[in-house]
């Protein structure tokens, strides 16, 4: 019974307030021995209701040993300050694109299939000169056609040589090897 009230009488009589937030919660740090260690404890007074998703973020750093100094109230003001030009920045950025929309919206005709629209491939095509939605495959030569029988007779000689386990050539002559891992 005696652990239980002087461990009671140490979280209120050994504890320092290290800072306070904008929402008035409170943040105490106190050192204690564990096991023959000093180890630091640190916790949270909410005021009012127990809203930890009131907490900011640099005391929940602090609050977990991920800072090892509390934040102090300047250092709050700041990046308050940054995080109010950013949500300015955010609007300003919707406002944009939002007029923009409207203003593509009266110039531009939306065709909707029901699906995600994908990528425009009419006016992709139409950026290389000398082809065309109506234009026939051309027949192929003679000269690629010998090119395609040369290909097909090395294939040939290269499936009756066996190969090394070594990767060979480079570039258009890469062959891979085949080796296998030891078994």
């Amino acid at each position: 019974m005696s652990k239980l009230f002087s461990r009671i009488a140490g979280y209120l009589s050994n504890r320092t307030l290290m800072g306070v937030d904008k929402t008035g919660n409170r943040y105490f740090a106190r050192t204690e021995e564990v096991d023959g260690v000093m180890k630091e404890k640190r916790w949270a007074i909410f005021k009012g209701e127990d809203d930890p998703t009131s907490i900011p973020v640099e005391w929940i750093c602090w609050l977990n040993g991920q800072r090892k100094k509390a934040p102090t109230p300047e250092e709050m003001e700041v990046l308050e300050a940054k995080r109010e030009r950013m949500r300015q920045n955010v609007a300003l950025l919707k406002k944009e694109e939002e007029e923009r929309k409207q203003k593509e919206g009266g110039t531009r005709k939306s065709t909707s299939i029901g699906k995600a629209a994908g990528p425009d491939l009419r006016s992709f095509i139409r950026q290389f000169p000398g082809s065309s939605e109506g234009d026939k495959i051309e027949e192929e030569t003679d000269a690629a056609e010998g090119v395609r029988d040369h290909t097909k007779r090395e294939a040939e000689k290269e499936r009756r040589v066996p190969q090394s386990s070594e990767p060979t050539g480079s570039g258009a002559t890469y062959q891979p090897g085949t080796w296998q891992p030891p078994t």
